[in-house]
Order: structure tokens, then sequence, then C-alpha cells
């Protein structure tokens, strides 16, 4: 993939082939079982099948797996191509099974999936982990259908190895506008704040996540990786799964969100990527994490439900 010419305010990353061969140098490739110590903090480039019996065992707090929906897909250089249901779990529990040594007794997945393939995914998952929830988030890109309702939601399954997992539920509350501005009997606010711009409440997460954008041109985060997931996504999920200087995994990496958000967030990462050109997107996207590690969405340790965020930057301003 060669970095194309852009317009003026699209702000989607690419590489020249200068930063192509830099960050290629930077890239690992195992050859044999390797520590942790020489993977902590790395990409790995290569097919997740060649790496798998190499990597330490019982070393991830947390893994992030978005693998290749069960459909035909182009990523740059790879394509995947719809099969069978039945086959489709097969070759789920594939990397899965040989994935699962790799987990601590207390580690969390999450795995994503979208309507066709999320019963393959949950068929699989409840053989090797404990089922704690399915997330639903809105994925509100995509173009209309004229003959059926148009698909703008992906499912993720939260699982864990045991009953002994890690959740941290106030590092993931979400700030809300209020519609409904209810009052004690004294007038006071009841579980509101009126702010300068507007009325918020604080509130716990459900398993509906209608607040992310997907990435797009204007923003710093986006790259030309056709199934790129939100940093804010991943940033609740660490949050919520993990603790600083945790291990965080991700075996489809992709153009590296997982890795970035956990550099951002203080914790240690691990990807494994079959694409070199993603593989060298995750290499500058870290870079640059060295020199900016805001997270869209994500501030004072709060997730802003959509566009409410803008609106409390437009008012400090004025």
């Amino acid at each position: 993939m060669v970095d194309r010419p852009r317009a003026p305010r699209n702000r989607t990353l690419g590489l020249t082939e200068e930063e192509r061969l830099r960050y290629r140098s930077r890239l690992l490739r195992l050859e044999g079982p390797v520590g942790l110590a020489e993977i902590e903090n790395r990409t790995i480039c290569q097919d997740l099948f060649e790496v798998l019996d190499f990597l330490p065992r019982s070393s991830v707090d947390l893994a992030f797996i978005d693998p290749p929906y069960n459909l035909n897909k182009t990523f740059n250089l790879t394509t995947f191509r719809e099969m069978e249901s039945d086959n489709y779990e097969r070759w789920l529990e594939s990397w899965l099974e040989k994935m699962r040594p790799l987990l601590k007794p207390s580690a969390s997945v999450y795995i994503c999936g979208d309507w066709k393939s999320c019963g393959a995914i949950f068929n699989v998952v409840r053989k090797y982990f404990r089922l704690q929830n399915r997330i639903t988030w809105e994925r509100e890109k995509g173009r209309g259908a004229r003959r059926n309702w148009k698909n703008c939601s992906e499912d993720i399954w939260f699982c864990t190895v045991s009953d002994d997992y890690y959740f941290n539920l106030e590092a993931v509350k979400l700030k809300r506008r209020v519609l409904a501005p209810y009052r004690d009997s004294s007038g006071r606010p009841k579980d509101w704040s009126e702010e300068e711009a507007g009325r918020f409440r604080v509130t716990h997460p459900s398993n509906i996540w209608l607040d992310l954008t997907v990435p797009f041109w204007s923003m710093p985060e986006n790259t030309d990786h056709p199934a790129q997931k939100p940093e804010k996504l991943l940033a609740r999920i660490i949050l919520a799964s993990s603790r600083p200087g945790d291990l965080v995994f991700d075996p489809f990496l992709g153009s590296g969100t997982t890795s970035v958000v956990a550099k951002k967030l203080g914790r240690r990462f691990v990807g494994v990527e079959i694409d070199e050109y993603y593989c060298c997107l995750a290499e500058k996207r870290l870079e640059l994490a060295d020199r900016d590690k805001s997270i869209q969405g994500y501030e004072d340790g709060l997730f802003w439900e959509r566009n409410t965020l803008a609106d409390r930057k437009l008012m400090k301003r004025k």
C-alpha cells in the first residue's frame, strides 16, 4: 500500500517509503520460544499460527481480539473469505485453543464480532472461558440498505478465564447530558450537576455503547485499515479490565489501536499482525503516542457522551 495524496483537512495517517523502511526495522519475527522481556511493548509481524507456540505462557492480563469477521474482506494484501458457520467455528477454535495457555488465571478476554459471526464466537468461547456479558456498540458509519435494516452495530463478548478477575467500574464512568433534570424536595439537583456547558450526570456504563465514533478522515487516529476500532472503545476496555503495568495482548493488531491505547494508559502490550504495512503504521502511531496521550472522547477520567465534550471545550474558550 502506498500513501496517496490527501485533501488538506484529511488527517488520515499514512507512511512514506522512508518511514516504512525505518519502522520495518523495529518489527519482530519469532523463530522460537521467547521470554516476556523479548516481546514486551513490541509489534510482531508474523502469521498468528506461527507464533502462538513461541509466546510465554500465563503472561497476559487482558486480551483484546478483533478477528476477521465471517465475510469477504480484504486487508491490504490479505483477503479473508466467508465460510460456512461450522467452518468458521473451527477456524476460531484453531487459534483460540492455542492462545488460552498464554492467559493468566485472572485474565479477561474481549472478542469482537458482527451479527453473522457472534453465534459462532459464542459457541467457541464458552468452551474455554466464562462468559460474563455481551457488549453491543453502535457503529454509526455505513450505508443504508434498500431491502434490509441498516447494519450499524457490532458485538464484543466479555469473557474471563475464571471468576477471579479484575474489573474497575470507577475508571469507566460515562458523563451524559441530562434530558430530565429532576430535583429533590428542596430543589437541589438529583444525581446531576449544573455546568457552564449544560447539565450532566455521571453514570454507570452498560453493555450498550452509543457514545463511540468510528475513526474517519478528519480524526488524527484514523488510518486506511478497513476495520479500525476507535481508541475510545479500547480505552474503556483497558481501563475496566487491567491495572497500570498489566500486559495487554492483541493477536490481530491491525493498525495498532490496542497497543497505542495501552501505551497511552500506562500498560505493557504485545501485538501480532501479519501485514507489514499495518505493523509499520502501528509503530508510527506508537511513536506519536509519546507526544500526545490524548484519547478523543475521554477526559478528566470520564468517558463523555458523543458531541458533549466539544460543547464543553467551546464554553471554556468563551
